[in-house]
Formats: structure tokens, sequence, C-alpha cells
């Protein structure tokens, strides 16, 4: 895992690190020391941690004019356990939305198994986003994740679609991509 690289190509555009506004602001990345890890693996320096030992994330572009983030995620998701709906709701989204972000795409390629638990954090961050035509969208799930989510019956506060569950979202811009997923939102 610890050759997974956060998407960089959009850097010029944007950087957490360098955000005033984002939740990593002024912090700096050793890329020469592994440190980080999710169970027995280390991962790439650059992924960010959120408070969660198995999910980690990497905030790649954000439009506060137009209110979105693009943000990709790597490890495992599990409410189960350690409650990583909260981290991420309590120190991202949170965050996010009092800067005025309300869509969230969250890229789930590296998301290798989900555990789920309770949804009311899913139910909150839809609330907390919904008044400002504002939506939470998980794009390229995994098989089993999509099936383990919809038992949870999370449909009804992210988007999971099936016109965004093999999207080859690296090949466009940020713009084009948010532009592409607003799309096939039904608000």
């Amino acid at each position: 895992m610890h050759d997974i690289e956060p998407y960089f190509k959009w850097r010029d555009y944007y950087v957490a690190s360098e955000d005033e506004k984002s939740p990593f602001y002024g912090r700096t990345y050793n890329e020469f020391q592994f440190t980080q890890k999710i169970y027995n693996y280390f991962i790439h320096p650059q992924w960010d941690f959120i408070g969660s030992p198995t999910m980690y994330i990497k905030i790649l572009y954000v439009d506060y004019f137009k209110g979105f983030s693009l943000i990709e995620l790597i490890g495992e998701w599990n409410d189960a356990v350690h409650n990583d709906i909260m981290f991420l709701k309590r120190e991202i989204a949170d965050r996010m939305i009092r800067a005025g972000i309300s869509k969230f795409v969250l890229l789930c390629d590296n998301i290798l198994n989900f555990h789920g638990d309770d949804d009311s954090y899913y139910e909150e961050w839809y609330d907390d986003v919904k008044d400002e035509d504002g939506w939470v969208c998980l794009v390229n799930l995994r098989e089993h994740i999509y099936q383990e989510m919809s038992e949870m019956r999370l449909q009804h506060y992210v988007h999971m679609e099936d016109e965004i569950a093999d999207l080859e979202w690296r090949r466009h811009m940020p713009d084009a991509l948010y532009q592409l997923i607003q799309s096939h939102m039904v608000i």
C-alpha cells in the first residue's frame, strides 16, 4: 500500500496544506519517511490522517465559489469498530461546511472494505447540506462495498448511482469532473 499515492496531477490548481480554510492548512509532509500505517501496511506520506486508524484521505480540490470538494480516500471504511464516518464528518465535513462547501465527491477507488454500524452521521451530513442543494456522492465503490452500504440503506443519505460506479475520474479536470457528477445528482 505504500506505493499508492494520492492523485497529484491537480496540485497546480489546489493544495490543501496551502488553503487557509482547509483542515490541513500548514501541514508539512516528509516524502522520505513512511510513518503512517493502515493495520501493518505503511501508506504513502501524502495521505492525511483524520483520526481513524483504518482510513486516510486527501483533499484533492475545493472550489469555494461553487461549493464543492473532491476528496480521495484510502483504507478500510470501518464504522463498526473505529466509527470512521464520525471522523470524516467531524474533522473534515463539518469544517468544510462552515467554509461554504455543500457538495462532497468522495473518490473511493482505494477503499478496500466497509463495515457499517449506524447511519446517524450519514443522516446528519445529508441534513447539513440539503438546504444548500448539497449532496454527498461516493464514486467508484467496489461492488461488495456498494452492496454492504446498500444493505445499511445509506443510499438515502449519499449518492451511489450506477452511472458513477466505474467513473474514470482521473481523465477529467476538477471542474469538468464536478459538472459530470452534478449532472447525475437528483436533488
